[in-house]
């Protein structure tokens, strides 16, 4: 079934098909890391992207890394748009040139899996949302092919939520909202705004505050307020002794130079690099990423619902110009995680906590950066290498339930010896507690710090019943080190 829509004399189509899978188990002449998985389907996340590319490097800093992960995300929609930076033009022209290079690279990537979809599926993902700022682009007679195109998608017979993420002004989002409610049923609005993720990069102009005022049950991830607000900032924040893969020289030796076309689109930064990317890396299916459960934590970041006082979003830091209002209704929005690093030993046990601790809502995103820069690499090195010359992530697996109950103070096992490298890779393994993400006050005692396939745990002895999630980091001795998580979720009942 197609949907079609028509702007000015044009007809855009956009295919509402069952939901995207990949089919896991089969014997692939190129085999991938998937393939070596037990034949099951994993289900992809559907993403649309809204940018304001140009008035910052970090746009396409940020497509780059995306484009090598469109074989993990459904892309349904790139949208050029506005913001407070660049109110009167939009720049599609400029992503096409970045897929210029994707398809200089494609056919490489598809030895790493086949599911890269064509440069010309993406390019033709590429539509102009208005070249209005704000809310003057809102209104009767202001739709645009990007609006549709958000529209068309809620409407495809497709159960999953529909990701926008939006790193630049969200106006066409909201004339694509304004649109649905000038012109559906109150049941059919709601049907299709249920669908809605929307993750925003602050607000980048005044529609953005209006769209969650206008419709309040919107699942909303946002920092508002002044930049030096967001938990997306996160991503480049310096912190010294854990910073090295933030630095120009990282990113020219593993991103810009002898990485091919693609690497030669990634421009150096100007302001903080990638800002807009953490909108997006919730979606990578990682193990450790639930990007319905924003308050479980994970390569984005970590997030609470809550309405966040105006005197807590820094109302007089740096928007822009965008005005800051008091936040209307509850939002998916800054959480704090006490993080103390581990860090390699050179005798004994293979890894020691750091004498440091940190805490804070930007911890919440940069205590995993090292894995995703390592991460970003290595799918750098697949535009430019075979499978058999690169790298590829290690397979977690744990014998049993991901999700159980224990008794107040039970000893129980965790088992992941059965996980696999494709490249053939030792592994390293570190179980630890994640506290912020339950509501166990206690953690778990974990035999050994965790750093063995199998470990016995003893749960806290408790008077109410509370749950935790232990995570379990595997991560390869590749070139770079690659690491993939599986989440552990266990309800400890009170005595």
């Amino acid at each position: 079934m197609k949907i079609g829509f028509a702007i000015g004399s044009s007809l855009l189509a956009l295919s509402a098909c069952a939901p995207a899978t990949v089919q896991v188990g089969a014997e692939d002449p190129n085999p991938s890391a998937l393939s070596l998985m037990p034949p099951k389907e994993i289900e992809k996340n559907r993403l649309i992207v809204l940018s304001d590319i140009e008035a910052d490097p970090d746009d396409a800093q940020s497509f780059v890394r995306l484009f090598l992960y469109a074989n993990d995300i459904d892309i349904e929609g790139i949208i050029a748009t506005t913001s407070v930076h660049q109110k009167a033009e939009i720049r599609p022209e400029s992503i096409h040139e970045i897929l210029s290079a994707y398809r200089d690279v494609h056919q490489t990537l598809t030895q790493h899996d086949p599911d890269f979809p064509a440069p010309e599926t993406l390019g033709a993902l590429v539509k102009s949302g208005s070249a209005e700022y704000g809310l003057f682009g809102v209104g009767e007679g202001k739709d645009t092919e990007g609006s549709d195109w958000i529209i068309a998608a809620l409407e495809a017979e497709d159960d999953r939520p529909l990701w926008v993420s939006v790193w630049g002004g969200p106006n066409t989002l909201a004339q694509a909202l304004y649109k649905i409610r000038s012109t559906r049923t109150p049941e059919d609005e709601k049907r299709l705004t249920d669908k809605l993720r929307v993750y925003t990069i602050s607000d980048q102009d005044d529609s953005a505050i209006w769209i969650r005022k206008e419709f309040p049950d919107i699942f909303y991830i946002v920092s508002p307020g002044g930049y030096g607000n967001g938990t997306w900032m996160g991503i480049s924040t310096f912190i010294p002794g854990y910073s090295d893969s933030i630095k120009n020289t990282w990113f020219a030796e593993n991103i810009q130079q002898g990485h091919g076309p693609l690497g030669t689109k990634y421009p150096d930064t100007a302001y903080g690099y990638e800002g807009d990317t953490p909108a997006y890396l919730s979606l990578i299916p990682n193990g450790l990423n639930a990007p319905e459960h924003p308050n479980w934590g994970g390569w984005g970041g970590r997030y609470a619902l809550a309405t966040p006082a105006l005197e807590d979003i820094d109302p007089d830091g740096f928007t822009g110009g965008v005005p800051v209002l008091a936040e209307p209704r509850p939002i998916w929005t800054n959480a704090s995680d006490k993080y103390t690093p581990w860090k390699p030993s050179d005798f004994g046990r293979v890894i020691e906590k750091s004498k440091e601790t940190f805490d804070g809502n930007r911890v919440t995103l940069w205590r995993w950066r090292d894995a995703v820069q390592n991460d970003f690499a290595a799918r750098m090195d697949w535009t430019v290498s075979t499978y058999a010359e690169a790298n590829h992530p290690p397979l977690p697996k744990i014998k049993g339930p991901k999700t159980f109950s224990v008794a107040s103070g039970e000893v129980f096992r965790l088992d992941a010896s059965n996980s696999v490298d494709p490249d053939g890779d030792s592994l390293s393994y570190h179980w630890f507690n994640y506290p912020e993400a339950g509501t166990l006050e206690t953690p778990f005692g974990i035999e050994a710090d965790g750093v063995i396939s199998e470990t016995f745990v003893t749960a806290p002895t408790l008077s109410e019943t509370q749950t935790g999630h232990i995570i379990l980091k595997v991560t390869d001795r590749g070139t770079p080190p690659l690491t993939r998580y599986a989440r552990i979720i266990v309800t400890v009942e009170a005595e």
